[in-house]
Formats: structure tokens, sequence, C-alpha cells
């Protein structure tokens, strides 16, 4: 049988808890070597999308196939999860809970010794690998969770927010890995609120709210669909934006200090916007003109009742 080109195949899966439908009709299908952001606002789905997909749950209705088989306990072992909530033993030692954990997905104990102190020496945390996991800071441990997920070389890595804790370097460190699996082969699956790193790392996404999928594709081919209907300006000066209060050419603004991100209506003139900011005296430094960015297209989609 020819392997297909997704890793991952999601059809028609729903999950009721009681009254609540918290994943309704869902599918999704996922490339293989590609990152796909899983993205929703709070409650949305997500995490009971995940579990599904990991055999955690089971849906009422609808098939999942990973790596062209039905979900067993075989492709439990094909995946690298991190969870939102850490799920370490607090009181065990860093090394011991990684051969640990990787024990369970069938590495050997001296290979997983041996995985776990080259990702310990990587991340900066060789010092502390004899430290139990509740004398780390919450950093240190998601970095922990982190190599927990990955060491026993998963071909699928799920994701549940994995910035989260991290400062800006470890973040960047961890985002660099990632893209290094990814450029390996590996299939992620990134579930997070930081719309920046989705943009900038993603191949796909899906956008889902109260259990349903609102927004699904080649990212790209989606922030292209809305054409260049958005203008940035860095400016000096009054950074009260006065001049962006034209609502026949703006419908909405996104301020950030010295620097904005107005909606333009359909059919307006971005030109004339650069007209009225040169005249109220500001000092442009950038004028540009873009795509929206994804924050906006979430913000819209969700709030306004996925038109």
């Amino acid at each position: 049988m020819t392997a297909t080109t997704d890793a991952v195949v999601v059809e028609s899966i729903t999950k009721s808890y009681n009254s609540l439908t918290a994943v309704s009709d869902l599918s999704l299908r996922i490339r293989r070597g590609a990152i796909f952001g899983l993205l929703g606002p709070n409650g949305a789905g997500k995490t009971t999308s995940l579990r599904m997909i990991m055999r955690i749950l089971i849906p009422d209705q609808g098939s999942i196939r990973i790596l062209d088989q039905p979900l067993s306990d075989h492709t439990q072992d094909l995946i690298g999860y991190l969870p939102e909530e850490r799920g370490l033993y607090p009181r065990m030692q860093v090394r011991k809970v990684l051969v640990f954990l990787a024990a369970l997905k069938g590495v050997p104990e001296a290979e997983a010794h041996r995985r776990a102190g080259e990702w310990l020496e990587r991340l900066e945390l060789a010092a502390w690998s004899e430290k139990k996991i509740l004398d780390l800071s919450k950093g240190m441990q998601q970095k922990v969770q982190f190599i927990a997920a990955i060491l026993h070389r998963p071909p699928l890595i799920i994701l549940d927010e994995p910035f989260a804790g991290l400062d800006p370097l470890n973040a960047v460190a961890i985002k660099d890995i990632m893209l290094e699996l990814r450029d390996q082969g590996s299939t992620i699956i990134l579930s997070t609120h930081r719309m920046e790193q989705v943009e900038m790392m993603c191949d796909s996404i899906c956008l889902i709210d109260r259990g349903r999928n609102i927004l699904n594709g080649e990212l790209q081919a989606i922030k292209k669909s809305y054409g260049k209907n958005t203008v940035r300006i860095e400016y000096s000066g009054p950074t009260d934006g006065d001049f962006l209060n034209q609502p026949a050419l703006v419908e909405s603004v996104n301020r950030f200090g010295a620097m904005v991100e107005a909606k333009l209506r359909p059919g307006a003139d971005a030109q004339e916007i650069l007209k009225a900011a040169v005249q109220s005296g500001v000092r442009i430094s950038r004028f540009e003109l873009i795509e929206p960015p994804l924050n906006d297209i979430f913000i819209e989609k969700v709030s306004n009742g996925h038109a």
C-alpha cells in the first residue's frame, strides 16, 4: 500500500459531554513534514480534538488515521505530546523522569539516558539533571516537558502551548528545534494563542470555534484571499493617530503606540491615509500596505459569527 502525503486524516469527528458538544463534525488533513496550526479561542474544542487524535478520548462519531493507520496502541507510540498543563512527576529527578517516559515509548534505558543527556545539554539544563522537577522554574519545567515529547523521536509531534512560561531566548531555542524536526521529516501540530508564532512557522492552519471548523487551509493562501487591505504605519510625533479618524476610509485601527495597523474599507485609497498623516505633522518612518495579520483574521472570524 502506497503511503499517502497526509500524516493525519480526521474525518467528521464529533465529541459530546452530556448536552455539550465539544467538537462537531470536524475534518482535517495534515500533510506529512508540515507544521500545522490548530487555533481557536478558549473553549473552542482544540484540546478535545488533540486528545481524540492521541486516542485519549474516543470520538462519538467519525474516524481518525495516523500515518495511514487507524488509531491503536501502536499509533500512540508514534506521537509525542506536550500538554498545556504540565504532566511531569514533580518529585522525580529530571533525567529519571525523561528516561522513564522514554521507556514507556519503547526506548531502551541506555539509549534514553544518552538522548536525555544530549537534549539537557542543548537546552542548558545539564546542571539540573539530578534535581527534582519541583525545584525547577516554570520555564525549565516547560523545556523538560518539551524534551519528553520528542525524546522517542516520534514522526508526529503535538505541542499544546509550547512557548508558555519561556523567556524570549528559550522561545527562540524551542522554535529552532521545531523547525529542525520538521526539516528532518517530523509532522508538528501546534496549538497556541501566539499568532505571531503561527504566522512565522505554520504551513497550514485550522481555526475552530464552538467545536466547528470555521477556517482551514494553507496559511499563505488564506492571507492572500483577504488581499492587501491593511496599512502598517510607524511614525514619530503625536501618537494619538488623529489622521486615521476617517470613517470613510478606515474600518478599524489596532494601535501599538507609535505604530498602528489600519484596516481599509473596500475601495479605499491608502494614499489618502498617507496624505492625511503628512498633513497632520507626524514623521513617517514606515508606510506599508500588507495582507492582514493572522491575529486580525482570527478576531474577525470569531467575533463576526464566522462571516
